[in-house]
């Protein structure tokens, strides 16, 4: 079996993982899907470079640690329905936070950073997006509300001030997606529905970017400049595709985080809408630093142009992704009002 081969076979292995997990009827069971999924990413991890043989190594080990946890409060809740041991709120706390270390949020976040680091751009984005799924469907199980209204300001505070002081564009991207965690699990709070819509969005605004950054091979904020020079359509596109990341209006990112500070408002979580809304304001900030000398009327180039090939079909899929991304909110506002 060739390279590739064994990369579909694992990336199968990998998506069936999780529908096990989210459509199993017991803990063990979940838990089993879980460790099938962990191990089918670690080959597509480990692609014969240090770093990634690194990453692959600490995501091996948190990851295990996870599990183990998970396993001993399964095993308590087995031995509470013979006798009862501890109480069933302190159990399920347990339960929570092992699953809130495999998806990286906050207090339980120390590894993803580093792990998102060494890791291939195509192998971030499925860290990033894809390894949440299942443990936040089962965290949705849960519900333990103080506990994760606790995470959610947590993983805001963190995935905003961890960023500041970032040159890598994957420990920025690892950051933000610590940040919007916070608001996918406040969006858990409301319903299932308003954490799929979140998360769909989430995950098509993240995919947009490392699309780019993965076919120019970029990995810190210095090269950006650098390789937009003749492309000034491409670089607009890129940081405006940054702010809407950020959750900036008028651009689609704003959607998903207004229907949540809507939905938190009507519940009366005025203490966590407002921490969510003055953190992210924080990751704007570092976004618009990026952005900064992209938007100046007045800036000063090289004379010299560093020229690339830019594949056609690469550049129409990108630009009308990013046209979207830029004024989705307008299509979803004018859609909403015809209704």
């Amino acid at each position: 079996m060739n390279n590739n081969s064994s990369k579909v076979l694992f990336y199968l292995i990998l998506m069936m993982s999780t529908l096990i997990t989210i459509s199993s009827n017991s803990w063990l069971s979940a838990w089993m899907g879980l460790e099938i999924n962990l191990l089918s990413f670690i080959p597509l991890m480990s692609d014969n470079q240090l770093m990634s043989t690194e990453s692959s190594l600490k995501y091996f080990l948190t990851q295990a640690l996870a599990s183990m946890v998970l396993m001993f409060a399964v095993i308590i809740i087995m031995l509470n329905n013979l006798m009862f041991i501890i109480k069933q709120d302190f159990v399920e706390m347990i339960l929570m936070s092992s699953l809130l270390m495999k998806t990286g949020a906050a207090p339980f976040h120390f590894w993803f950073p580093i792990v998102t680091e060494g890791l291939s751009w195509t192998n971030a984005f499925i860290l990033m997006t894809w390894q949440k799924i299942a443990p936040l469907i089962l965290i949705s199980y849960l519900m333990n509300s103080d506990f994760m209204i606790l995470a959610s300001i947590l993983s805001v505070i963190v995935g905003s001030l961890g960023g500041l002081n970032q040159t890598s564009l994957r420990k920025i991207m690892a950051f933000s997606s610590i940040n919007h965690l916070g608001w996918i699990l406040s969006s858990l709070l409301i319903n299932e529905n308003m954490f799929l819509g979140y998360f769909i969005m989430y995950s098509f605004l993240s995919f947009n970017l490392i699309m780019l950054f993965n076919k120019f091979s970029l990995t810190h904020i210095n090269q950006l400049m650098i390789l937009f020079f003749n492309s000034k359509n491409l670089k607009i596109t890129l940081f405006l595709n940054f702010l809407s990341l950020g959750g900036l209006p008028p651009f689609l990112g704003f959607f998903p985080k207004w229907l949540v500070i809507q939905a938190l408002t009507f519940n009366n979580q005025m203490l966590l809408t407002t921490i969510l809304i003055v953190m992210t304001m924080i990751t704007l900030f570092y976004y618009l630093r990026l952005s900064y000398s992209a938007f100046l009327l007045n800036t000063s180039e090289n004379n010299w142009i560093y020229s690339f090939k830019m594949n056609k079909t690469f550049y129409f899929i990108y630009l009308h992704f990013s046209f979207f991304s830029i004024f989705g909110l307008f299509i979803i506002s004018s859609y909403f009002s015809l209704i």
